[in-house]
């Protein structure tokens, strides 16, 4: 899959290549033009990502090949065991979660779990979790609290579910109970979007000590195309909507709704899995030791005063 403001840089990688097979074919030496080409296609590349607009951004979020949360908590943890169910409803399988070792260190990971085929997205309901998905990661946080393990939370989701069967199993509820109760949790709580955090389908699950957004996710009360929907009547102005939504990582981080923005490998985070994963557990691992040198009660005054600090104006 390659975005349209990719696509001059995709041109000229296929020129690589195929400068490359001439110059095997036909045993030539083109080592000197393959270099400049390559340093061409750098320069494009650094250029390009450097000065995304914010709905490029979010098409790079909602990239085909963009790691999901199970690529990255198997890509980071040995030995993860994953576990099922709300033990009221059902296994909602958009909200994924279990153990894992972390550097030696168990840790409970939850997160929203999108598919890779029409047949895997329709089993993860593309990411869209129902009230039992947050029931379920509820239960996984209270457990990881009876136990005295940290909790990683990665957020990739659309929305919640917002189905007739949704609303009336309680998706407002199951949602509000989960923000509540993330307050409360005593042991260290890290958040990470990385890719789309839309509404409270992110924020049921995005209460933490630290709260983090890869490089090219996003992070807002509405999609562009819902918020062109509602103002303007028509998806055509999605773009403009984004601009006025303010949702990249570096505007939430300027506005301070979120701690840290963590890099991703040039061009995005699917061009390279392994170095995206460990950037990710290094980043995890510093921050729970940082977390870890300070008392449950403290943490948990400083979770409380961190959120509702936000958006108080003072005159």
């Amino acid at each position: 899959m390659v975005l349209e403001f990719e696509k001059p840089i995709a041109d000229l990688e296929q020129k690589l290549q195929e400068m490359k097979d001439l110059a095997i074919g036909r045993n030539i030496d083109l080592s000197s033009d393959i270099e400049s080409l390559e340093d061409k296609i750098l320069a494009l590349k650094k250029e390009t990502f450097q000065n995304l607009t914010r709905w490029q951004r979010v098409q790079l979020s909602r990239h085909a090949d963009r790691p999901y949360a199970l690529d990255y908590i198997y890509e980071m943890t040995n030995d993860f065991v994953e576990l099922h169910g709300d033990r009221n409803v059902a296994d909602d399988k958009a909200m994924v979660g279990g153990l894992g070792d972390l550097d030696g260190r168990s840790v409970m990971f939850i997160g929203q779990q999108k598919g890779r085929n029409t047949k895997q997205r329709q089993m993860r309901n593309f990411g869209m979790a129902n009230p039992e998905g947050y029931r379920k990661a509820l239960r996984l946080m209270k457990m990881a609290e009876k136990f005295g393990k940290p909790i990683v939370t990665l957020i990739d989701t659309p929305g919640a579910f917002p189905g007739l069967e949704a609303e009336e199993r309680g998706q407002g509820e199951a949602i509000a109970r989960n923000i509540k109760e993330m307050f409360m949790l005593k042991v260290p709580v890290i958040c990470v979007i990385i890719g789309e955090g839309a509404s409270g389908g992110a924020l049921g699950i995005a209460i933490g000590d630290r709260v983090m957004m890869l490089e090219n996710s996003w992070y807002s009360v509405i999609s562009p195309e819902n918020c062109s929907t509602i103002l303007w009547r028509s998806w055509d102005y999605k773009e403009q909507a984004a601009e006025s939504l303010k949702l990249t990582a570096l505007d939430m981080k300027g506005n301070g709704l979120v701690d840290d923005i963590i890099p991703e490998p040039l061009g995005g985070a699917h061009k390279d899995l392994k170095k995206m994963a460990q950037t990710l557990k290094e980043t995890i691992s510093k921050t729970l030791k940082e977390l870890d040198k300070i008392k449950p009660e403290k943490r948990i005054d400083q979770r409380i005063d961190k959120f509702c600090s936000m958006g108080v104006v003072v005159e």
